[in-house]
């Protein structure tokens, strides 16, 4: 199984996290699974950007984001070339190095 490496966040991971991810997966709900809270206001439908994270490696073994989740990743905090909604990521073959955004634009947190 794939190895999902969480970078330290100071609210969500403190320490970072490390664990595996069954193949096809969503990202969002192996974190939640996995004790790591990111939003996900949505409900994880790619109707806004709360679970915005950044794919620092395996990037490049996922499948392409949709046309509907770049027009979302247009308004997320701190864009960048590896971002992704993590509620569109599917789990591959590859490992997975994930940053999680330091803000969202969200003005109160979601207690999902």
């Amino acid at each position: 199984m794939p190895v999902i490496s969480i970078l330290p966040h100071a609210a969500l991971c403190p320490d970072g996290a490390r664990f595996e991810a069954p193949q096809g997966s969503v990202l969002c709900r192996v974190l939640l699974d996995h004790g790591v809270r990111i939003e996900h206001a949505c409900d994880m439908s790619c109707a806004c950007t709360t679970c915005h994270v950044i794919v620092r490696e395996g990037l490049s073994s996922l499948e392409p984001a949709t046309d509907d989740e770049d027009d979302m990743l247009d308004k997320a905090w701190g864009l960048t070339s590896q971002s992704r909604l993590s509620c569109q990521i599917k789990v591959a073959q590859a490992d997975l190095t994930i940053e999680i955004p330091k803000y969202t634009i969200n003005h109160a947190r979601e207690d999902h």
